[in-house]
């Protein structure tokens, strides 16, 4: 059956010689899951990631989102059901692979503020804010973090043994962070949210 939330898995798949390892790369606005070994890739500039496994199982899974910029107007509600969105869609689908919710733990990266027209509105800081906060209500603790700061990050997720590999980017030779940060900010600022996401099955 396909489930409404299988439209955001990543589908960007491939096989990293270096690690030796099938990969998935996460863009902004999808998640990856795995309940075998596997290395989940990302770069991050204004947005977050999120990192959670199950500690035992080693079942976990990476999301990568940005809360739509209101011009800082709204602290929660409309904008933090995006954020909200992609995190529960994330910890639903680790659950359905069998991870159990009392053994979850997170790793939370990114936040920069990297684009001049991105950190006017501080919407790295407050996607920050929102996934620490999040966390913090859903009782999962958070076992790393890199967040904030000026510059984009490269993640390396391998959750299968939980561990992050963070690389700063002081220098991006190309635009393509940037351009899919602002493509990804123009979709969300342009699409509404109906109704509430209770996704908890």
């Amino acid at each position: 059956m396909q489930h409404a939330y299988d439209e955001h898995l990543a589908t960007n798949r491939y096989f990293d010689r270096k690690f030796g390892l099938e990969a998935a790369k996460i863009l902004p606005g999808e998640y990856f899951v795995a309940n075998q070994e596997s290395l989940l890739v990302t770069v991050l500039g204004s947005c977050v990631a999120a990192c959670i496994r199950d500690a035992d199982s080693g079942i976990g899974g990476m999301n990568h989102f940005m809360l739509p910029d209101d011009g800082g107007r709204d602290k929660v509600g409309m904008s933090a059901r995006y954020g909200t969105y992609a995190m529960e869609v994330l910890i639903n689908h680790l659950l359905k692979l069998g991870a159990r919710r009392n053994r979850l733990e997170a790793k939370v990266f990114g936040g920069g503020a990297v684009l001049a027209s991105l950190a006017s509105s501080n919407v790295g800081a407050r996607n920050a804010e929102f996934v620490l906060e999040f966390l913090k209500t859903e009782k999962i603790p958070i076992v790393a973090k890199d967040l904030l700061d000026s510059y984009p990050r490269k993640v390396y997720y391998f959750p299968h043994s939980g561990k992050v590999l963070v690389k700063k980017l002081h220098r991006v030779h190309n635009d393509t962070l940037f351009s899919r940060e602002n493509d990804y900010k123009t979709r969300l600022s342009g699409s509404s949210m109906e109704g509430d996401v209770e996704l908890f099955i």
